[in-house]
């Protein structure tokens, strides 16, 4: 008895689900906002620009002299 009463939960609940899906199904689908367009930021930009000059002037030994070791 208490088996059958489980199952018929069970099936009670899969068939909500499916119908909701189904529901779901129907309807149209609504149009995605646009996502806000988003400014540069120009420090940031200059700033990461001015750091990988800095170690590019390490690589080439720009501030170690001319002389390779």
């Amino acid at each position: 008895m208490e088996n059958e009463k489980k199952m018929a939960a069970i099936m009670a609940a899969v068939g909500l689900y499916i119908q909701a899906e189904e529901e779901a199904a129907l309807q149209p689908a609504s149009p995605r906002p646009e996502p806000a367009a988003v400014q540069p930021n120009i420090w940031g930009i200059v700033g990461r620009q001015s750091m990988m000059q800095y170690r590019n002037f390490m690589q080439l030994k720009t501030f170690h002299g001319t002389q390779l070791r």
